[in-house]
């Protein structure tokens, strides 16, 4: 028999597969380049698999909608990533393209019959916003079932109780590269270097509770570092880390001399520069040239945390898809249930 409750199951722990290897391997001293964008495409598969048997059983497509306020570049060439990727695995997604000079309310407005939409299963706001628009405040006024950011305080609250949650997908993205390169996390080491909300808090979270819990998080021993950390207490920090998880936004912050040999280094950053020739390239936090010599496992930039992190909204989508349309069937039978009895 056909049950939601175990394809939803399926895609929000497909890892588990590889949970084996977590405490058996360990990490080389010549660095494996850990290829988020490989991953990525596993992760899509998997998800096309899950959609095709959960629309073959009759079940609604999972729809994702996103709004975009004004015409920031950035943020257009982010929305067209996740609407391709949406498109890939089967999710049915459009975009709400609003003008820079909207008011906050008439955008509250637009979410709000979002969240009404029975018919809709995902919402995400793309960031940063207007100077004028309070990103907390819009954030906060889309329903925690339909936030597949992750960024609802009920979530983020979930989330830090280790209760079954939307997590933040950069979060997803980063315990999912690490669980699919073996790497051995139990009782050991992790630094990460960023404490905002959306990225470097959720990761550390993840890293540090229990891995009995709903979470699916990693028994690591973490310490959160930040810009008023100082050079040389960050040095030592990361010195006796086995996983370094660098999100701060700081080109080149972390040196070969600041790495274990032998440590998992996760590059979030991503910082467009501009080169000698006058042309741009993207960068990392990590000085990826010199690490790469001395960690166990890297992550490029670009083709690291990004394609993971969009492979990630995916399947929060697909996700919340099945749960909502679980509660709207459960809503269902108890109004016939009570209907039976007028």
């Amino acid at each position: 028999m056909f049950s939601c409750r175990s394809l939803l199951v399926a895609v929000t722990k497909p890892s588990q597969r590889f949970a084996r290897k977590l405490h058996l391997s360990k990490c080389r001293q010549e660095a494996r380049i850990v290829d988020g964008r490989k991953i990525a495409e596993e992760i899509q598969e998997e998800l096309k698999l899950v959609i095709d048997t959960y629309t073959n059983a009759g079940k609604r497509r999972p729809k994702l909608v996103a709004i975009l306020v004004g015409n920031h570049p950035s943020s257009k060439a982010y929305i067209g990533k996740k609407m391709r990727a949406a498109k890939s695995v089967g999710i049915e997604s459009y975009t709400i393209h609003l003008g820079e000079n909207i008011a906050q309310t008439d955008l509250l407005k637009e979410i709000d019959s979002l969240n009404r939409d029975p018919t809709v299963d995902g919402i995400l706001v793309q960031l940063p916003l207007p100077r004028n628009m309070s990103e907390k405040e819009v954030c906060q006024a889309i329903i925690p079932k339909k936030d597949v950011d992750g960024f609802h305080l009920e979530n983020i609250g979930n989330l830090t109780l280790d209760n079954r949650s939307i997590v933040p997908a950069t979060a997803l993205a980063v315990r999912e590269l690490v669980i699919r390169s073996g790497i051995e996390t139990f009782g050991k080491n992790a630094v990460v270097v960023g404490r905002s909300k959306h990225v470097g808090l959720p990761i550390a979270l993840l890293l540090h509770s229990d891995g009995k819990g709903e979470t699916g998080a990693l028994d690591m021993t973490t310490t959160i570092c930040h810009r008023h950390t100082p050079h040389t207490e960050l040095e030592k920090l990361t010195k006796l880390a086995d996983l370094v998880v660098v999100a701060a936004g700081v080109p080149g912050l972390i040196s070969k001399e600041m790495i274990k040999p032998g440590a998992c280094v996760i590059d979030v950053g991503i910082t467009r520069m501009k080169t000698a020739d006058g042309k741009y390239r993207l960068v990392g936090d990590v000085d990826y040239d010199s690490v790469k010599e001395i960690a166990g496992h890297i992550t490029p930039v670009p083709g690291g945390v990004g394609p993971m992190t969009v492979a990630m909204l995916m399947r929060n989508t697909v996700a919340a898809a099945m749960g909502n349309q679980e509660d709207q069937t459960k809503q269902s039978v108890h109004l016939e249930s009570s209907e039976a009895f007028v």
